[in-house]
């Protein structure tokens, strides 16, 4: 499949606008007829790369942010409420995304809609370990088995990789977008998306 035929989609379940993205793009792909593939880094370490922050540490930006958030998840029709304990350590959750794929592929899409399901939409405290660990065996997966993943010395040189490969493709932050070689930053980048598609 050729690459315009495809979107890879950058994401980390701490963003709450990756889980925006993350509602739409699974369509967006099937509508186009193209291959959606997942790319999960971690964004702590993309800032850090970059200079970045997370917007809502300007605290009149944040307030625009979460507005704004509210604003789109009413336009798709998709729920979502802020997490309280916002913001949340990302680096356990998102080496579980990374070892599933490289270990586990069939279940690496479940758990993507049980953590993005937990941190935005019935939001739970994903920073703490025994809560993640509650929240995993709720959906069936053995949370022992998930933690050792996390742990696995393979498991977290690839999470690195793969976010210091994203920052040396440009990415900043998330969600951010590529069809081919045209990046799209924003879940309100979503139509550029479609129309790179075609």
């Amino acid at each position: 499949m050729s690459a315009n035929r495809q979107v890879e989609f950058f994401f980390d379940f701490g963003s709450p606008t990756s889980y925006l993205a993350y509602t739409q793009l699974p369509k967006i792909a099937k509508e186009r007829s193209a291959t959606l593939v997942w790319r999960p880094v971690l964004l702590g370490g993309v800032f850090k790369a970059t200079g970045n922050q997370s917007p809502v540490l300007v605290a009149l930006k944040g307030v625009w942010m979460w507005n704004d958030m509210e604003r789109w998840a009413r336009r798709y029709g998709v729920p979502m409420n802020k997490n309280p304990h916002f913001i949340i350590n990302t680096l356990t959750l998102m080496r579980i995304a990374v070892g599933l794929q490289m270990r586990q592929p069939d279940l690496f899409l479940r758990y993507v809609d049980v953590m993005f399901h937990a941190m935005w939409v019935e939001p739970c405290n994903l920073g703490d370990a025994a809560v993640v660990a509650a929240t995993l065996q709720k959906a069936g997966f053995d949370p022992a088995a998930l933690a050792a993943l996390a742990a696995d010395a393979e498991v977290k040189t690839r999470l690195i990789d793969l976010t210091d490969q994203a920052v040396k493709r440009g990415v900043f932050g998330a969600p951010t977008m590529f069809v081919g070689n045209d990046m799209f930053f924003g879940q309100d980048r979503l139509e550029f998306v479609r129309e790179a598609l075609r």
